[in-house]
């Protein structure tokens, strides 16, 4: 990006008195990661700041700066708007119905559609807090150790630990820097990717009890009423595709989540070599090449026999 663009974002943000910053549903630790650390970042100028989440922040992120702040709705007037780590405006979910477009849109999702006046993209970046980690000085936001905090908890999150097939020596120099202003990488880690509630194995384990691989494609799927005999709070998977990634012989891994109101949660991962954010952007979703998801109308069985047809039939092009 352009020192012209970040001195432009640099004004913008000194004029603004009340401020919104608004992610995606299902909020995973890039997204509040990203919107706790901006917000802390605009705090500390005397800024005025709301967060809103759809589905509200997990507890695992009750260490995080603000986290006790934030939202399900928009209550508050602002004169400013932002959206971090959302490839597009659905992705919001109901916080963004009725409200102006966007000033400024933050993200580095590579199915990135632009629907803000300013659309800040980087698609190569491995995680939108890394684009904050690096820009944040430049628009005139102070790095604290809370704003570190969080958004070292962002990148940690995207990169699972900094394990994934993209990451670069750019992110671990970013991440020292984080560390160098206080963010305790041990704990950021620990938070983000390690820390598990019984409700969480118990989900995990009707999930896994209906595993199936074939031809390299493995899936599974979870229900309304998983969710509620296990007495899981939140409306994802609990983190578990990124366990099933890690199955030596899955060259892509899924998992359809029922959601409540008709529509399907998709998510896709894949090892390096195949990319699914095409498939994902098909049904309506996008994301990364390694990384993907979709919420797809339509009931769970009728989802899963549509999307593993399409997703086999991609495989089937595919030389690993």
């Amino acid at each position: 990006m352009t020192k012209a663009l970040d001195a432009l974002i640099a004004s913008q943000l000194k004029a603004a008195n009340s401020i919104t910053i608004l992610s995606h549903i299902r909020p995973d630790g890039d997204a509040i990661g990203s919107l706790l650390g901006l917000a802390q970042g605009l705090r500390l100028l005397g800024k005025t700041v709301q967060c809103v989440l759809q589905d509200g922040a997990a507890e695992k992120y009750a260490h995080l700066p603000g986290s006790d702040l934030v939202r399900t709705e928009i209550l508050e007037p602002f004169d400013y708007l932002i959206v971090v780590d959302c490839s597009d405006p659905q992705r919001v979910g109901q916080p963004l119905n009725g409200q102006p477009m966007p000033d400024l849109v933050i993200d580095h999702h590579k199915t990135h559609v632009n629907f803000g006046k300013i659309d800040y993209v980087e698609g190569e970046a491995e995680a939108t807090a890394l684009i904050l980690a690096e820009h944040m000085p430049a628009w005139g936001l102070p790095i604290d150790d809370g704003v570190a905090s969080a958004l070292l908890t962002g990148i940690v999150a995207d990169t699972l630990g900094f394990r994934t097939a993209n990451t670069t020596p750019r992110v671990l120099r970013v991440s020292a820097d984080l560390m160098e202003k206080g963010a305790d990488l041990a704990l950021n880690y620990h938070q983000a990717l390690l820390t598990r509630r019984v409700p969480d194995l118990c989900y995990w384990g009707k999930a896994l009890n209906r595993l199936q691989i074939e031809d390299g494609l493995l899936w599974t799927s979870l229900t309304v009423n998983d969710k509620m005999t296990c007495e899981y709070a939140e409306n994802d998977d609990a983190d578990l595709i990124n366990v099933l990634s890690s199955v030596a012989d899955a060259l892509v891994a899924m998992i359809f989540v029922e959601q409540v109101g008709g529509t399907t949660k998709v998510s896709w991962r894949s090892v390096e070599g195949i990319d699914v954010s095409n498939i994902a952007f098909e049904f309506g979703g996008g994301g990364h090449a390694a990384a993907a998801g979709a919420d797809i109308p339509g009931k769970i069985d009728d989802v899963m026999e549509r999307v593993l047809k399409a997703t086999r039939a991609m495989l089937t092009r595919v030389e690993i």
